[in-house]
C-alpha cells in the first residue's frame, strides 16, 4: 500500500524533513512553532494499532522533537497530542507554547484563526527546524 499525507494536512504544512519510516512537518501557522509527526503507515488512526517497533520509534522521535523544540524556542511548555477528530490520519502535534501567547493558558484549536508567515519567514523556521532537528538520530 502506498503512503499519502490526508489532504487536509498537507495543505496546512510543509516538509521539515524525515525519520525512518516518520514525516515531519510544520504547521503553517505562524502564530505558534508546531510541528506535526506523521507516520507514514496508510489507514493508521491510532497509536497503538502501529507495528511495537514504529510505535516505540515514534515515541523516541516524538521525545526528541518535543525536546529539541522547548530547547530552541525557550517554550514553558511543549503540547503533544494525537487528537485525529478531524483528520482520521494518525498524527502528533508538537506545539511550544509560551506564558501570554495567544491561546495561554487553553488549547490553542480553535482559539485564533490561523496567522500566516510573513514572506520569508516560513523558510527561515524550515531552516532553524532542520538544524535544532539534524543532531537526532535518523533525522535527515
Amino acid at each position: 500500500m502506498t503512503f499519502s499525507l490526508h489532504p487536509r494536512i498537507a495543505a496546512d504544512t510543509v516538509s521539515v524533513g524525515r525519520f525512518p519510516s516518520v514525516a515531519v512537518l510544520l504547521h503553517r501557522d505562524a502564530r505558534y512553532p508546531w510541528v506535526i509527526l506523521v507516520p507514514e503507515v496508510e489507514g493508521i488512526r491510532e497509536i497503538h494499532d502501529l507495528s511495537h517497533e514504529l510505535r516505540h520509534a515514534l515515541l523516541d522521535h516524538s521525545c526528541g522533537v518535543a525536546e529539541a523544540m522547548q530547547r530552541h524556542f525557550g517554550a514553558d511548555k511543549m503540547n503533544v497530542a494525537a487528537l485525529g477528530n478531524m483528520v482520521p490520519q494518525l498524527h502528533l502535534h508538537h506545539v511550544a507554547r509560551f506564558e501570554g501567547d495567544a491561546a495561554w493558558p487553553g488549547a490553542i484549536w480553535g482559539a485564533h484563526p490561523p496567522l500566516d508567515y510573513a514572506s520569508g519567514e516560513l523558510e527561515a523556521r524550515r531552516g532553524e527546524l532542520r538544524g535544532a532537528f539534524a543532531p537526532l538520530p535518523g533525522f535527515g
